[in-house]
């Protein structure tokens, strides 16, 4: 029975239509449906709606020869309810993909956090295994490092060179202390300052520094320029989802979608091409979005294919410690020479009494770290990049077809059906309709577009911007290391995968 109520509800519809096409927008009889409608969707006081047609000489844009339904009152109501619709329209539409971004964005940063933690709970756990005596002078040190690392990371202007330098600078006082010159005191702290001021002439570590100078820049400034693609990407969203409509948009999206109420044509919708010459029309700034958008990416999908490898910031962060274990060594090596060139240069040690105290670091938080992941999980952070560029494809074209999509699904009647051409309802809309972008807007017989937005203008530098910075990235770093299916994690003689923050996206 419901079936069949349906089906005689949408042909009593239809049939109505069709009555009021061939006989023109005549004026009803009274305006009941209008003001029901009016008063659904709280438009304003239902005391402002006429219960009976009038003289509409006072109407802007629904103006007609025939007596209307609508007040000037009710026009302006009509109008704020017009642009309302379409941006709820808009919004609707970029929901998924707007969640798609700014979920993942979320999540790689959450990741980027964990794997920062996990790399400086290594790094520690290796000087209290190793380097015990040291362990809790150093734990400064690897702690404001991999600080520095998370600054650079989430957007801080800092040099990777700089604060690795840095790191191995403040370094070498506690190594030479404690391996190269060891003694029953420390050395004062104005003999530390010496040698960390001549860490680089001395060269205690080797190519070590320089190793890790290029890997951490090799990895972070990549990994930085995907996670603040991401953030423009929503950026983009937000800023297309809340377009300023102009006056001329306005009142062809008034007409289109409100004007036939005023003839009491409440349940009518647009011809699909009066729709299109408006929707394109007023959307003409996102088609100029489209191009950019499809390069946005397309750089995203070069970038996230360089993240991978030997150069991922999961391989880089994650063996750090080794890099340093392997400095360490070479400093004990190097330990003679050394040791002479630092008398050469900052004379010989002057110590003071020794206050060093053993290991402090809590090696358990790096285990209860650990059990936050599974071993069995699939889902590397190489894997969850591929699957988040699988999802984000077909959305390449997703401005280019915005307007044809909204006004198919959405807004314009079925075909067959009779329809809105901005002033009668008829069988057909018969005007030229005119193509996406604002080029095409010259000959649009419906809306006068006049040039594009400058927020719009913004956004696409902004794209320009980050599309030639990650296709850069990728490019220098795609030669130099091959994609992994998997990462590994190396602890305690066991392979454990990393498991990201995130479900599985449908």
């Amino acid at each position: 029975m419901g079936g069949k109520s349906l089906c005689l509800g949408v042909l009593t519809v239809a049939v109505l239509l069709l009555a009021a096409a061939s006989q023109g927008a005549e004026p009803p009889p009274s305006c009941e449906a209008v003001r029901k409608v009016f008063q659904l969707r709280r438009l304003g006081p239902l005391g402002g709606v006429p219960e009976f047609p009038r003289a509409g000489v006072d109407l802007q844009v629904c103006t007609s020869e025939n007596p209307t339904c609508c007040t000037k009152k009710m026009e302006e109501r009509y109008q704020i309810a017009a642009k309302q619709d379409i941006q709820q329209v808009l919004q609707t539409s970029s929901a998924t993909l707007k969640f798609l971004i700014s979920r993942n964005a979320a999540a790689f940063q959450e990741t980027f956090e964990v794997l920062i933690r996990l790399a400086e709970n290594y790094t520690s756990t290796l000087f209290c295994n190793a380097y015990r005596s040291m362990a809790a002078e150093a734990a400064v040190h690897v702690q404001e490092f991999f600080t520095d690392v998370g600054l650079f990371l989430f957007g801080t202007d800092a040099s990777t060179e700089e604060f690795v330098n840095r790191f191995f600078d403040t370094l070498f006082p506690v190594v030479y202390n404690h391996v190269i010159n060891p003694g029953l005191t420390d050395i004062s702290l104005e003999y530390a300052e010496c040698l960390r001021a001549a860490r680089r002439d001395i060269r205690p570590f080797g190519n070590i520094p320089k190793k890790a100078i290029g890997q951490m820049g090799g990895s972070l400034l990549p990994s930085r320029a995907f996670l603040q693609a991401l953030s423009l990407g929503v950026e983009v969203i937000n800023t297309t989802d809340h377009l300023r409509f102009s006056r001329e948009c306005s009142r062809a999206l008034l007409r289109m979608q409100y004007c036939p109420h005023c003839q009491g044509l409440t349940l009518s919708k647009p011809c699909l091409g009066y729709c299109l010459n408006i929707i394109r029309g007023c959307l003409a700034d996102l088609a100029e979005v489209d191009l950019h958008w499809q390069g946005y990416i397309q750089a995203l999908e070069e970038l996230s294919g360089a993240l991978s490898g030997v150069h991922s910031i999961e391989h880089v962060l994650l063996n750090f410690h080794s890099l340093v274990h392997d400095a360490l060594v070479q400093a004990r090596i190097n330990g003679p020479e050394v040791s002479e060139q630092v008398n050469k240069i900052c004379g010989p040690p002057v110590r003071k009494p020794k206050q060093s105290p053993g290991c402090s670091f809590d090696q358990n938080k790096d285990n209860q770290v650990l059990k936050m992941f599974s071993r069995d999980s699939k889902q590397t952070l190489t894997n969850r990049r591929k699957e988040f560029v699988r999802h984000l494809r077909p959305y390449r074209a997703f401005y280019g077809g915005l307007a044809d999509q909204l006004c198919a699904s959405e807004l314009a009647a079925a075909d067959g059906l009779p329809c809105w051409n901005g002033g009668d309802l008829v069988r057909s809309y018969t005007h030229r309709v005119v193509g996406s972008g604002i080029k095409a807007q010259s000959a649009n017989p419906e809306v006068k577009v006049k040039g594009t937005d400058p927020v719009i203008s913004q956004i696409i530098d902004k794209l320009k911007h980050v599309i030639q910075f990650c296709s850069r990235e990728a490019a220098r770093n795609l030669f130099s290391f091959r994609s992994s299916e998997a990462v590994f994690l190396l602890v305690k003689g066991s392979k454990a995968q990393l498991l990201l923050p995130w479900s599985t996206a449908d």
